[in-house]
């Protein structure tokens, strides 16, 4: 089988990388230069609530690690999407397969447009995080849905093979418009007031809240050609009480002082309604406010 690179080496990039690796496959992760000396220095450690696991494998800050891969990872931020995307693209070996493990919806497309050629967008249901450089804290799940493309079944064998439970559903972007207004109910909320999901939901009024948001993800979805499943509220709720502890990526991000992506989840909501002439007040208020907070100060 021949190699993987990990582009956009983050929290993750790193745990399926380092699943990847755990199963035998030939990984290199490319990511930031403390990502880099941490894993040379101590391994890439994962904690689960069943213990500690400490992966060895190489990480390469250079984008020009990615020649000669034969699978693409590619886990940016929704905003870094064309610049990480020209940085690969002339290292890029001509068969390469190239997988997009990103937030919100359009991801794929916006890649394919800078690489000239087809990319895979895959849903990404897993709760981890990194608490420091090299140190994963894994919360929960880690299972992936495909889009339908001729690579994808073997790919999801593949992974399957390392642990990573694997779906292929011609379905895909119905998945991640299901994922992008889970984001949208939970992660604005969790950004602004740095708390966990369960705390949020048991605040008083919370729930309106975050139920008027995801009514404003289904109209936007529906005018869009998207059919949203009709449990999805209870889906919503759901994430709140198996990972009431569990703290949005938003969150973690201006916990950090880094660029949220605000922008392609809540964001995103509001500029199609734009496009559509719907009113999204909670989605748009998110949006502004999460820009405030993350804008340094003047």
């Amino acid at each position: 089988m021949g190699r993987i690179a990990v582009m956009g080496a983050g929290a993750v990039g790193c745990y399926y990388g380092a699943m990847l690796a755990q199963a035998g496959e030939e990984v290199v992760l490319i990511g930031r230069p403390a990502l880099a000396s941490a894993v040379a220095g101590q391994g890439l450690i994962i904690d689960r609530a069943t213990g500690r696991a400490v992966v060895h494998l190489p990480v390469a800050t250079d984008p020009g690690a990615i020649a000669g891969a034969e699978l693409v990872l590619f886990c940016v931020k929704s905003q870094d999407t064309e610049a990480a995307g020209r940085q690969i693209s002339p290292h890029l070996a001509p068969d390469a397969v190239v997988l997009s493990l990103q937030n919100g919806v359009g991801n794929a497309e916006r890649l394919a447009a800078i690489l000239g050629r087809p990319v895979i967008p895959a849903v990404v249901y897993v709760a981890v995080g990194m608490t420091a450089a090299g140190h994963l804290r894994h919360h929960g799940r880690g299972d992936l849905v495909l889009g339908d493309a001729p690579q994808s079944a073997a790919l999801a064998t593949r992974f399957a093979a390392a642990g990573i439970p694997t779906e292929v559903s011609a379905g895909a972007e119905t998945a991640l418009w299901v994922k992008l207004t889970i984001n949208c109910a939970w992660n604005a909320i969790s950004a602004l007031t740095q708390q966990p999901y369960g705390r949020i939901l048991a605040a008083p009024g919370a729930e309106g809240v975050v139920s008027g948001l995801v009514a404003e993800c289904r109209a936007v979805a529906a005018a869009s050609g998207i059919t949203l499943p009709e449990g999805l509220e209870d889906d919503v709720r759901r994430i709140a009480e198996t990972m009431a502890g569990q703290m949005s990526s938003t969150a973690q991000d201006m916990a950090r002082g880094r660029a949220t992506e605000i922008g392609f989840l809540n964001g995103e909501i509001v500029r199609r309604a734009g496009l559509l002439g719907i009113p999204v007040p909670l989605n748009a208020a998110m949006t502004v406010l999460v820009q405030l907070a993350e804008a340094p100060a003047v």
